[in-house]
């Protein structure tokens, strides 16, 4: 287990919005005016589709993997001095189009995670390809791994008790199943051993569906840190990496794990 007592602390900002359907230069707009009270953060993180709304015209929304939205979010993370990530419908090629985390960093370089698990109820997995890497980054020394929404129903797809420091989870989750989003969260925590954020986005879509907010901050034993209704707003975290540290080595569970492998699973 790598040794986190020589890390910084990590400074994480939440920003929870309402997002208006197809308009993307207005929900820009709005994330700009909210992104002016970030202060300090070093990952800043935005609902899932944060520019056009949760949506399955994914050939009418789709942009280029360098449109205007990511170019957006890397003008921002420059301003900041902070990595900034969400989702964005991608053209990956002719007919292919994904769901896809954009994490965008201060120096312009981008990662990416398309989204594996597709909300079949929605019918997202007839208009989106899913993707197979399993993606984990390292900012600052900790060990991030960036996921989407109905990802968080699946804990296979999450699992890394030993190297992960954080997860975190972008979402467009309805409040209708709100009670799901507010257990899954703790439990991808508790059995991880590590740091859960989910951000969520507020008021009615298109189809009159409500959405609750609910974005939050776990520990490592699924105690909350953060948990904000449905106020539009950024919200910031600072997660103690001696903290987690010390539960790992008091705790470490981790040790006994079970191995498992994804047959078609890529790993960065």
């Amino acid at each position: 287990m790598q040794d986190m007592t020589v890390r910084e602390d990590l400074n994480v900002a939440l920003v929870q919005a309402p997002v208006t359907r197809f308009d993307t230069q207005a929900n820009l707009h709005n994330f700009d005016r909210l992104l002016q009270q970030v202060e300090g953060a070093d990952l800043v993180l935005l609902p899932e589709m944060f520019n056009t709304g949760f949506s399955m015209d994914s050939a009418e929304q789709a942009e280029a993997a360098d449109g205007p939205s990511t170019r957006w979010l890397q003008q921002q993370a420059a301003r900041l001095g902070a990595v900034i990530c969400g989702t964005l419908t991608i053209k990956a090629g002719e007919g292919d189009y994904r769901n896809r985390l954009v994490w965008a960093r201060p120096d312009g370089s981008l990662e990416y995670y398309d989204k594996r698990h597709l909300f079949r109820m929605g019918g997202e997995h007839e208009r989106f390809r899913p993707g197979n890497r399993r993606l984990l980054l390292e900012l600052k020394g900790w060990r991030i791994r960036p996921l989407v929404c109905y990802d968080l129903r699946f804990p296979v797809w999450s699992r890394d008790a030993q190297t992960t420091d954080l997860l975190f989870y972008l979402a467009s989750w309805p409040q209708v199943r709100r009670d799901a989003w507010n257990r899954l969260l703790p439990a991808r925590a508790i059995e991880n051993l590590c740091y859960v954020a989910g951000v969520n986005r507020i008021g009615e879509d298109h189809n009159g569906h409500a959405h609750s907010g609910d974005s939050q901050v776990l520990d490592f034993i699924g105690d909350s840190l953060l948990h904000v209704r449905d106020q539009e707003g950024v919200y910031q975290v600072r997660l103690s990496a001696a903290k987690l540290d010390r539960f790992k080595q008091r705790f470490p569970a981790w040790m006994d794990a079970d191995d498992y492998s994804l047959p078609d699973a890529v790993e960065n």
